[in-house]
């Protein structure tokens, strides 16, 4: 099962693996707004833990059609990127002109480890990139190879200790265990992204309702994450304060009329912009549709522009591509991807989750990219977790 924590809604897929490919089977679904969760942060311990109960339960009751007294123990959880960080180190190891075996690889991831342990950080992901074994770089699979010196490129993600804690404390509360943790945009990344955007580098924006992650994939592993607290919910504040309407209200005119780029028809067409304690039948509000563009354009770029400078800063190197690819709940905001390629001067696609068959459409579109990941993630990927790399 995968349970996704999110600002604006909590989702749970139950799923099983049907096969030697680890393709599933939806067996229930569960999604609700979210309560006591702001920008990727739980803010009130009861709200979140009522929300998650409620989503899990109706997860559960719908898987138990198709399994008998199906109780739900475990769950894969996604870890927001405002509270990771990303660390690229090489680490090298002797392996004396032996052939390289999976001891030696895990020695070096282990090695690895060592350096992003500290009191207030726990980790998340061990993601081996790329080997070179006696200076011969970009091999993939090394064991077996014969050489002297083996060095591994990897990616490591932390995240805080104290936030960590206050989810887990929600889900215990439900109780539930957390059998795995994956940062948000890694797993929106894993859903939406085909094999050949992995391996010849792309970057993931996952813009959600309170925070805004950025993940990059080269060589067909996570080389770079990070996050704004930034999204959908800002969206629609700035359209309630510029409007001076209600936050529901605000959020019903963004999904009926909202827009990411200014049509010419904008100034002629009137949209009705209920005011806070006006009785609308005998006020009626009428604005321009203009007028909300006018609101909302300004604020995505503004969050595009700052995903820009983050990644330039941090993790856009070569490897990150020149595709981009855009998924999230607030994603679906006609003519962001325009805006987006604008600001980035890259191409820009809109991503959706498509490694899961027999999504229902409700449940099957960008907004639920990172709960469908975080099942491919335990599917495919387990062995980025640092736990298994100790223990073996």
């Amino acid at each position: 099962a995968a349970l996704d924590i999110g600002s604006s809604k909590i989702a749970c897929f139950i799923t099983r693996v049907i096969d030697d490919e680890g393709n599933f089977e939806v067996l229930g679904v569960g999604h609700q707004a979210s309560q006591g969760v702001k920008a990727g942060s739980v803010i009130d311990l009861d709200a979140a833990e009522s929300a998650i109960r409620q989503t899990v339960y109706a997860a559960e009751n719908m898987a138990a059609d198709k399994i008998k007294g199906f109780p739900l123990r475990e769950v894969i959880v996604n870890v927001p990127g405002v509270h990771t960080k990303s660390h690229n180190f090489t680490i090298d190891v002797e392996i004396s002109g032996q052939d390289v075996t999976d001891n030696d690889v895990r020695r070096a991831l282990a090695k690895a480890q060592g350096h992003a342990v500290s009191a207030e950080a726990e980790l998340i992901h061990t993601i081996p990139i790329t080997y070179t074994i006696d200076g011969n770089n970009g091999i993939r699979e090394p064991r077996g190879m014969f050489g002297n010196t083996l060095e591994v490129d990897v990616h490591l993600v932390t995240g805080e200790i104290s936030a960590l804690r206050n989810m887990a404390t929600c889900i215990e509360r439900s109780h539930l265990d957390i059998a795995a943790l994956c940062e948000s945009g890694y797993a929106a990344g894993l859903a939406s992204l085909v094999e050949d955007e992995m391996d010849l580098g792309c970057t993931v924006i996952d813009m959600g309702g309170g925070v805004t992650s950025i993940a990059v994939f080269y060589a067909g592993g996570l080389i770079y994450s990070d996050s704004i607290p930034a999204g959908g919910r800002h969206v629609t504040s700035d359209i309630a304060r510029g409007l001076t309407t209600s936050i529901s209200d605000a959020e019903r005119l963004k999904v009926l009329y909202g827009s990411a780029v200014a049509s010419s028809t904008d100034e002629n067409e009137l949209i009705d912009v209920p005011q806070i304690g006006e009785d609308q039948q005998t006020h009626p509000n009428h604005a321009p549709r203009s007028l909300l563009v006018g609101i909302i354009q300004p604020r995505l770029e503004e969050i595009v522009a700052v995903v820009r400078a983050r990644w330039k800063e941090g993790g856009g190197g070569p490897g990150a591509g020149r595709r981009v690819v855009l998924t999230g709940g607030a994603s679906q905001m006609p003519g962001l991807r325009e805006l987006a390629q604008q600001v980035l001067n890259k191409q820009v696609r809109l991503g959706r989750p498509i490694r899961i068959d027999g999504l229902a459409d409700a449940v099957g579109g960008p907004a639920f990219a990172t709960t469908a990941g975080l099942l491919t993630y335990i599917a495919e990927r387990s062995d980025e977790m640092p736990a298994e790399i100790m223990a073996q």
